[in-house]
């Protein structure tokens, strides 16, 4: 799969590598410790799999300097003692981790309460009117815009566009392959999907799809792919390196979701190689119980729309960040923190801004065998998957951020485990634009190659530029901006430390003025050593600068194997 690991906003399966287990000695003699303090063992790694402290912390030649944060004493560089353990798994050891309470032990959250946290629309300013500009493409007649109506789409006139700055539409003259036909049964489905793709006759196979022949004949009946509701204005490419927002209605969402599904887009060409599939094609093929999950998923969502008009906007917003801080210089302190090790991202951080785990072309392996947090997302909120028919893929310093998509569909599992459970009746309001007030945000991390590879300085100033492009919003009151809903992200497939990760999506948050409601997918220990981190940092009101300055870094002998 791409996505990589972790909302799982919506798996409720562990991501990620858990505390390690770790041989300790006692600390070699060091520094005098305050003389009513006990001596304690502490961490410190070799350099094929490191361990650090988050304040003060150096690398030596094959050991890391650190001290405990929980002496109750007053800790500085000067107080460390250097001792040698062994890790036993590639994840960071925890320095903070030595002394719990059995009370601490058996909680199942930590923190600030959760429901101290911001959340929309309550925490939100009021709207501007919605209007067509020259950053923002609105699809609908936002004059006749009203609650619980279903939008009117703007403009009147089929404008047919087939360049290079629009999405090439199924319905254009242009189209070679136009297909108006009805489709009575499902082997004339597959035939009217080949015509459309006649170059791969011989290599698409329907297994799955015929296994599902009852689910899709209701489909076939209630969905006509009534291509008149799109035929208004051109929908643009959200283009690399190139701030834009569009707006589009859920029924204009679910014609081009039906099309998706029909497999009547256009091929990409050679140009647009850089777009993500979104055709379904693939969904069909072989034989996958994982297939046969998700195809269930995608029906109940058409069964859904069909039976119902949807009368709710979506905003799609590729936002670029062409100034990044200034992390060693940063003056701002750690924000508030609610991490716990029960609930999902989608279910528990409602109202919030919820990170999507994403591949660099959103929605990651969802038209295909991918089934992990990305995909899950994509499959309950299927209206993300129209996202991938315009949106290149992100650079390093580019979030796609989504508002207003609906969950239509419960599961339960994850990965191999994954079941559609039932339909989902999304009870979350709406804005000043129609819109649910959800907001997703597309983050995608590095894939790293070996362990080490993440402590490269510039590898992680990519990741938190990343995380901070997702986060910030220009211009915007820090009062009125909702938490952050996120967990793993960057781990489990795509190789990130949990506990490295936590840290920098925690710095993130803070320079860009947002608390942070962490779900640790039922790793209980990541959530008390995460919480020991931010309390760390927040007793001593460290500053994000101060934090980044003295992040670990490999020596340049560790780094020349890399």
């Amino acid at each position: 799969s791409s996505s990589g690991a972790a909302t799982e906003a919506s798996a409720a399966a562990p991501v990620g590598g858990g505390s390690p287990e770790v041989q300790e000695r006692d600390c070699t003699p060091g520094a005098e410790l305050p003389p009513s303090s006990p001596r304690r063992s502490c961490s410190s790694a070799g350099p094929q799999n490191p361990s650090y402290a988050l304040i003060g912390g150096e690398w030596g030649s094959g050991s890391l300097h650190c001290w405990s944060a929980r002496q109750g004493w007053g800790c500085s560089p000067s107080d460390v003692s250097p001792c040698a353990l062994t890790p036993s798994s590639h994840s960071l050891c925890p320095v903070f981790s030595s002394a719990f309470s059995q009370d601490d032990m058996d909680r199942r959250w930590l923190g600030t309460p959760i429901e101290e946290l911001n959340r929309m629309p309550q925490c939100a300013p009021p709207l501007s009117h919605l209007k067509h500009t020259a950053s923002h493409t609105v699809t609908v007649r936002t004059d006749l815009l009203r609650e619980g109506e279903v939008p009117q789409h703007y403009p009147s006139k089929f404008k047919d566009a087939w360049d290079d700055v629009s999405v090439k539409m199924p319905c254009s003259e242009k189209n070679l392959f136009s297909v108006e036909t009805e489709v009575p049964c499902i082997s004339c489905l597959q035939d009217a999907i080949l015509r459309y793709n006649m170059t791969h006759a011989k290599k698409w196979d329907f297994t799955t799809l015929n296994l599902l022949c009852t689910e899709v004949r209701l489909v076939c009946q209630k969905i006509r792919l009534n291509s008149q509701k799109m035929k208004e204005t051109p929908i643009p490419l959200l283009k690399a390196r190139q701030n834009h927002s569009l707006t589009l209605s859920q029924e204009q969402i679910s014609c081009l979701l039906a099309n998706a599904f029909f497999c009547t887009f256009p091929k990409r060409n050679s140009r647009n190689s850089n777009y993500p599939e979104i055709n379904f094609h693939r969904l069909f093929e072989g034989y996958s119980f994982r297939k046969i999950e998700k195809l269930k998923t995608l029906l109940c969502y058409f069964r859904r729309v069909t039976q119902t008009r949807p009368k709710g906007l979506v905003t799609f917003t590729r936002q670029c960040l062409s100034n990044p801080p200034n992390w060693e210089s940063s003056k701002t302190l750690m924000t508030r923190l609610h991490i716990t090790c029960e609930g999902t991202i989608e279910e528990h951080g409602y109202g919030m801004l919820q990170v999507d785990f994403a591949n660099r072309c959103v929605g990651g392996g969802v038209t295909g065998h991918g089934l992990v947090q990305e995909e899950i997302r994509f499959i309950i909120n299927p209206e993300l998957i129209a996202s991938r028919l315009f949106t290149e893929a992100l650079e390093s310093n580019e979030c796609l951020i989504i508002t207003g998509t609906e969950q239509y569909s419960k599961y339960t599992g994850y990965s191999d485990t994954y079941k559609w459970k039932e339909n989902h009746k999304d009870e979350t309001p709406r804005d000043d634009w129609q819109r649910r007030c959800t907001e997703i945000v597309a983050l995608d991390a590095i894939k790293y190659r070996n362990f080490l590879e993440q402590f490269q300085p510039e590898k992680m100033s990519r990741e938190l530029n990343k995380a901070y492009c997702g986060f910030f919003r220009p211009g915007a009151n820090r009062k009125q901006l909702s938490a952050v809903a996120t967990g793993n992200w960057g781990c489990g497939a795509f190789g990130g430390d949990t506990r490295l990760k936590a840290l920098i999506q925690l710095m993130a948050a803070a320079e860009a003025g947002r608390d942070m409601a962490y779900f640790t997918f039922r790793d209980a220990q990541l959530m008390r050593d995460v919480h020991e981190m931010h309390t760390f940092l927040t007793e001593r009101q460290t500053t994000v600068g101060r934090t980044h300055t003295h992040t670990p870094r490999p020596t340049h002998t560790q780094t020349h194997s890399l």
